[in-house]
């Protein structure tokens, strides 16, 4: 196949023509990580984005036909897909750090053991697997976004995110069990 223009391969393409898809990514993908990269300060889910916006492509090819301004078009579908990553994102963010503090404030409240807390957190810690040990502790501790501690440790973003959520539910999980015994023989001892 020789050079083509890209409105005869946006007509392949939307035909189901892979080699014409493949000159096609070729053709943008390193502008449009770029234009990502500007947007997201993250190489990691810069990637991830062109992928999606690729594969969304693809999955709609029959609609290409109509396309005829595929650089305009690709750039607008990517800028689209960006924010709503970046949006759900910060949503998750934010639902974990809720949840955390929520969950804080409901065990202290209810038992004001701080320090007996502490211990137990630093135990449940202690006991995850290396990589989600230092994956939590870079995120909650040191405080850093997921992209960094994705360079940091030279892991994908997804990866992060797994061993986060991982992390989180293995903490509570034991923070649950053993907190609340050791506040329950705390408390028996008191009154008994």
């Amino acid at each position: 196949m020789g050079i083509l223009s890209d409105s005869e391969q946006l007509i392949m393409v939307a035909a189901g023509n892979e080699l014409a898809f493949k000159q096609l990514f070729l053709k943008y993908h390193q502008q449009l990580g770029t234009h990502i990269i500007r947007i997201t300060k993250s190489m990691d889910l810069a990637e991830e984005i062109v992928q999606d916006v690729f594969l969304k492509i693809w999955m709609n090819r029959e609609a290409l036909s109509e396309v005829h301004n595929f650089k305009a078009y690709l750039f607008v579908i990517s800028k689209n897909h960006t924010l709503n990553c970046l949006r759900k994102l910060s949503r998750e963010r934010n639902h974990l750090n809720i949840c955390e503090e929520k969950y804080m404030m409901s065990l202290t409240a209810d038992n004001g053991d701080l320090n007996s807390y502490h211990n137990i957190l630093d135990q449940a810690i202690d006991r995850l697997p290396p990589q989600q040990q230092r994956v939590y502790l870079l995120s909650r501790h040191e405080r850093l976004r997921y992209a960094e501690v994705a360079d940091k440790m030279n892991i994908s973003h997804e990866s992060v995110k797994k061993y986060l959520k991982i992390a989180n539910a293995s903490i509570i999980a034991f923070v649950k069990t053993n907190f609340y015994s050791v506040s329950f023989l705390s408390i028996s001892s008191t009154y008994f």
